[in-house]
């Protein structure tokens, strides 16, 4: 098991390194992370590469038993690379080149950038393959975060003609499919289609849709393009792997198109950050370690770990004593297998001096360095219960074209994809029930329960994986929107809505609502005992085969349903036609979970509990005392008991 910190040794004076290593050694360190924005102290000028730097912090690390991971240091290039090829840089919508001086400013459809960037990685990982220092490489830096994933030059315009007439037999099949006969758009030829500058009122949705697409597949196709080049020129004991930002339902790319490719899935964990007056959920935290583990459905690193505020110039909320410690037992809890906390010290110059790290500016041990020594002590203790892979029954099911479809037409103002599958995701989290976070194209068919949060896009295939799933004892749950448009991001003609998935949910949508800021609908259940409200969307249901278990209840629509079941086959396919609140989800969550046979723990709330193997993961994330099991636990606590009740 690696654990470690993020370490740049260029940044403080080389008489400093013989203190940081005996400091990092009494702390338990056995690893670093270095090198990734490093590029120009390793070609100072083009084609004068120098990497005698780093050959020494590596023979010192390696004399004391400290492995490393070497990031290729792309993500920030040097600034006679762009005063020679200004050509290099993203634009933005308004067609402004993006200035040096930040990071991950480069177009990933640039030639030259593409060529620069191979030769330092090739240079790079040469010099150092045999090195046994190195044990793991990573590219680049948290690729397409902060807006880096989205560019409007003109190299991008012709990639992205290209990539459409590779994706369309012909121009003409890209006007029928798109629909470019509404408002005389239609094309002559492929050249023609612009790029999604602003424009008056909105550009085809059609076209947005595969604009997206193609935003993804060039970020995947730089990011692949490292990750080949450095597997071939590697040595054998080395891995590759790459760190992934947060914010994943945001951003203009599939992680999936390159991750699955990583020796192993790396993932940056902030739980707070800057601005944030509190923490991030914990379901929400765990949702975000779910999705990480579920790229690959291994467990994985975390290269970036928080212990100190952070922010670039608004500072984030003050992790509570303990409460760092915390979110680290936690993701160890999710399936992170080996971690690196950012950063040992705080740089006290550039854009992070406010990015805090395990030691601060002061040079001094803190509070924090001790927190990540207990850290190390305790989970090096536990690290087989750790290394147990993580078994879920329930799943939710993500897809990025679903996502960037609503992205591009919002619908509600209220619509945002993170909120609707947490809306689904929490009631199971709140009783403690291990849910995986997954991309549609995995085989979901071992589970007992998928959730299905709001996928507008559906395709045949994937109805009838749905269908296959129910059918064979599955219980699926829908929430609103669902199956209303085509991969194209067209809504069907001549077809009731749901479309594909209408005989799986026994129900046709009649009209549909969006419901704003301040806007709820009541529902009540069908035995009138249990009152429910609704918010972002409504949609008006009839049901056929199915059964209305919530109605609407005010005077124009309460002949329609606004919560269905529909037994399939020898399953149950349940859809949630509005925004429903935690009260309604949770008995629905109860009642499929008792269903479908599924054990579930009640703690207190704010008391999350993990099941790994025969060891249950009690965390308290509240600020206060909290009992579990007659378990005592202080604010931010974490206890490892031995648990055999499932």
């Amino acid at each position: 098991m690696y654990l470690g910190v993020d370490y740049y040794p260029e940044h403080w004076d080389p008489s400093m390194l013989s203190e940081d290593i005996e400091k990092m050694k009494e702390m338990g360190v056995n690893m670093i992370r270095i090198g990734e924005f490093a590029w120009h102290l390793m070609e100072p000028s083009e084609g004068q590469y120098d990497f005698s730097f780093f050959d020494e912090v590596i023979n010192r690390f390696k004399a004391e038993g400290i492995a490393v991971m070497f990031g290729t240091p792309t993500a920030t290039f040097p600034a006679w690379l762009v005063k020679k090829h200004p050509d290099i840089l993203l634009e933005d919508e308004q067609g402004n080149p993006k200035s040096f001086g930040g990071r991950r400013q480069y177009c990933y459809n640039s030639k030259n950038y593409q060529t620069y960037s191979l030769a330092i990685v090739e240079k790079l990982v040469t010099h150092y393959r045999d090195e046994s220092g190195i044990v793991s490489w990573q590219i680049d830096n948290e690729l397409g975060h902060e807006g880096s994933d989205m560019c409007y030059c003109g190299q991008c315009r012709e990639a992205f003609h290209t990539y459409l007439s590779i994706n369309y037999k012909s121009v003409d099949e890209l006007n029928k499919r798109w629909g470019t006969i509404f408002w005389g758009q239609t094309y002559n030829a492929f050249d023609e289609i612009p790029v999604p500058k602003p424009t008056i009122t909105v550009h085809n949705p059609a076209m947005m849709l595969d604009w997206a697409r193609f935003r993804s597949e060039s970020l995947s196709g730089f990011a692949n393009m490292h990750l080949n080049l450095v597997k071939k020129l590697k040595g054998d004991h080395q891995e590759v792997t790459t760190n992934l930002p947060g914010g994943f339902f945001g951003k203009w790319f599939d992680h999936n198109e390159f991750s699955r490719d990583l020796d192993f899935v790396s993932y940056d964990n902030y739980p707070v950050w800057g601005g944030l007056t509190e923490p991030v959920s914990p379901a929400f935290l765990s949702f975000t370690l779910g999705f990480v583990r579920g790229i690959k459905r291994e467990n994985f690193w975390i290269v970036e770990q928080l212990m100190g505020a952070q922010g670039h110039d608004i500072i984030g909320y003050l992790p509570r004593p303990g409460q760092a410690q915390l979110w680290s037992y936690h993701a160890f809890a999710h399936g992170c297998s080996n971690m690196l906390f950012f950063r040992f010290r705080g740089m006290n110059r550039g854009a992070e001096q406010y990015c805090l790290g395990i030691i601060d500016a002061n040079n001094t041990r803190s509070r924090k360095f001790y927190e990540v020594q207990e850290v190390f002590k305790e989970v090096r203790k536990h690290e087989e219960v750790f290394q147990i892979p993580i078994k879920s029954d329930v799943a939710v099911i993500y897809d990025f074209d679903n996502i960037w479809s609503m992205r591009i037409q919002q619908q509600s103002s209220q619509l945002e994809f993170t909120n609707e599958l947490m809306r689904l995701y929490q009631p199971f989290h709140e009783v403690n029930v291990s849910v995986d976070v997954l991309k549609y194209d995995h085989d979901f068919s071992d589970y007992k329960v998928v959730l299905v949060p709001v996928l507008t896009l559906v395709d045949e295939e994937l109805a009838a994986r749905l269908k296959a799933f129910t059918n064979n004892g599955g219980t699926v749950i829908f929430s609103f929107r669902a199956g209303m448009k085509n991969k194209d991001n067209n809504i069907p003609l001549g077809e009731n809505l749901p479309y594909q998935l209408k005989d799986l949910l026994g129900i046709e949508i009649v009209e549909a609502e969006s419901l704003h800021a301040g806007q709820q609908v009541s529902i009540i259940s069908k035995d009138g005992n249990e009152n429910g409200q609704g918010q972002v969307w409504r949609d008006l249901i009839r049901t056929t085969t199915a059964d209305a278990l919530y109605s609407y209840s005010d005077r124009f629509y309460k002949n329609y349903a606004a919560l269905t079941v529909n037994e399939y086959g020898n399953g149950q396919a349940y859809y949630v036609g509005t925004g429903a609140d935690a009260s309604v989800l949770s008995d629905l969550a109860l009642t499929v979970l008792n269903d479908q046979g599924i054990s579930f723990i009640e703690s207190e709330p704010g008391v999350e509990v993990v099941v790994r193997g025969r060891h249950a993961i009690v965390m308290n994330h509240n600020h206060e005392e909290a009992i579990f099991d007659g378990n005592e636990l202080q604010p931010f606590e974490t206890k490892i008991l031995e648990w055999n009740k499932i």
